[in-house]
């Protein structure tokens, strides 16, 4: 995340764990109650609805063997830090687009590298597109983003200088390929899904600011921004599982909690008080298009102390935390691209 202004405000450590699992049963609703229904009942029994297989499977879809397999090599010290334009994300890069292209996740252009031009480095933001099965809708985009940089090598803390990068941001990437991989293989979006991952966030959301741009003058009709950012510990003391930037710009945490019929989503005040709406991958296709676009953070200042510090290290990452994350958007975000009109929208 691009917080170099407040890294003096993260001032506490906490060591958190969240865990929950939760069973789910079908329910048949208009377009903005949910479809999945998070419960224990209904699991079976002779008075009992039975859930459908592929229904139990989506809750499921993600284990913390996935999300760990993805954390141990974007976070690793062979990547050295993920600086935009090193060796070290070359490596990233290439694991992403294979990534994608094993799970039938198409490039979005030609390839799956868009390169940025508007730093001096050769960098690329990496992208693929699950087309949606419906003639009309499809021609709808929702995005669904993370930046995969870091801050590579800094100064020597307790004799390490990588600065692996696990929260901030192989988290919110990981989430992003989870959901990639959900939808490439599943193929249940009717409207179009766009998967991005993003070079040169810390350099000024440079990698997000040069794809908002092009895709608006490509005449992209995007939907809604979905970003994903610092993802990898969970909240404390609260009843909500994340919370978005820019709350109140959209009805979109309304609808997510609809959907889920829980409180998925909720308010950080802190995050309105330093103005991380516009810090992040969301912020420059909210300026470009005007549309829904917002960041998912479970970071909260509180719970994670070593922002932009070598000790960004995947033993401090609840991987359980992560996979239930991601599982619970799931059928939120098929929901929402399933909808016959647009549930989300601009305040």
């Amino acid at each position: 995340m691009n917080l170099k202004k407040l890294v003096w405000v993260v001032l506490f450590v906490v060591s958190i764990s969240c865990k929950s699992t939760q069973g789910i049963d079908r329910i048949e609703t208009d377009p903005i109650n949910p479809t999945w229904k998070p419960s224990a009942q209904n699991m079976g029994g002779p008075e009992g609805l039975k859930a459908d297989k592929d229904e139990i499977s989506k809750l499921a879809f993600v284990d913390t063997e996935a999300i760990e397999a993805h954390m141990s090599f974007l976070a690793s010290d062979d990547l050295k830090g993920r600086d935009s334009g090193s060796e070290g994300i070359e490596k990233a890069a290439q694991y992403i687009e294979g990534f994608l292209q094993s799970n039938q996740v198409a490039p979005y252009y030609e390839s799956y590298r868009d390169t940025l031009t508007n730093y001096k480095r050769t960098s690329y933001n990496v992208l693929g597109v699950v087309e949606g099965s419906d003639p009309e809708l499809k021609k709808e985009y929702i995005m669904i983003g993370a930046h995969y940089d870091h801050i590579g090598i800094i100064k020597i803390e307790n004799g390490d200088a990588i600065a692996n990068g696990a929260n901030d941001n192989a988290s919110g990437t990981t989430s992003v390929l989870e959901l990639a991989r959900y939808f490439g293989t599943r193929k249940t979006n009717k409207r179009t899904l766009i998967f991005a991952l993003f070079s040169a966030e810390e350099k000024g959301l440079l990698g997000s600011k040069h794809m908002a741009k092009n895709m608006k003058q490509e005449g992209l009709n995007l939907y809604a921004m979905l970003n994903f950012e610092m993802t990898g510990v969970p909240l404390r003391g609260k009843d909500y599982l994340t919370y978005i930037t820019g709350y109140k710009k959209s009805n979109l945490a309304e609808v997510i909690n609809r959907y889920a019929e829980e409180n998925l989503v909720g308010f950080l005040p802190t995050a309105k008080e330093f103005n991380l709406f516009q810090r992040s991958d969301n912020y420059p296709f909210y300026q470009e298009f005007g549309v829904p676009s917002h960041t998912f953070c479970t970071f909260d200042f509180t719970n994670f102390m070593f922002y932009h510090r070598v000790g960004d290290e995947n033993e401090l990452m609840d991987f359980e935390h992560m996979a239930t994350l991601v599982n619970k958007l799931i059928p939120v975000v098929e929901n929402i691209s399933n909808a016959p009109t647009q549930v989300v929208k601009a305040n």
